[in-house]
Parts: structure tokens; C-alpha cells; sequence
């Protein structure tokens, strides 16, 4: 249930919106807060960008 609600919620949001949302979740993986397998589908591709742009590639695999 807590997918569908992100999932709506960056559906729903503006391109700028979504650029941020995607920084934030980066940033949380780089941290160690959160994992890549937790990124709401429609963010995963940016985030992927983002983690691979900064040289963490290795932090957005799943499994």
C-alpha cells in the first residue's frame, strides 16, 4: 500500500518535483538510510542516473 501512495504521489508531481525527489532518495542511499530496492518504480531511473553520476553505481542494484 505504501508503493502505490509514492507511486501516485511522483506521478503526480511536477519534472522539478521529481529531479528533487530524486536527489533526496540518492543522497538517503548514499547515507545508508535507505536502499535502492526501496525507490518508488517511477523514481528508479533518475536515482540510478544520479547514484552512477556521483560513482556509487554499485549502490543502485537490486537484489
Amino acid at each position: 500500500m505504501d508503493d502505490l501512495i509514492a507511486n501516485l504521489m511522483v506521478f503526480f508531481m511536477r519534472k522539478d518535483g521529481k529531479e528533487m525527489m530524486a536527489m533526496l532518495w540518492a543522497q538517503q542511499i548514499m547515507l545508508g538510510k535507505k536502499t535502492y530496492e526501496q525507490v518508488p518504480r517511477l523514481l528508479k531511473v533518475k536515482v540510478k542516473e544520479i547514484l552512477v553520476d556521483s560513482g556509487m553505481e554499485d549502490l543502485a542494484e537490486e537484489g
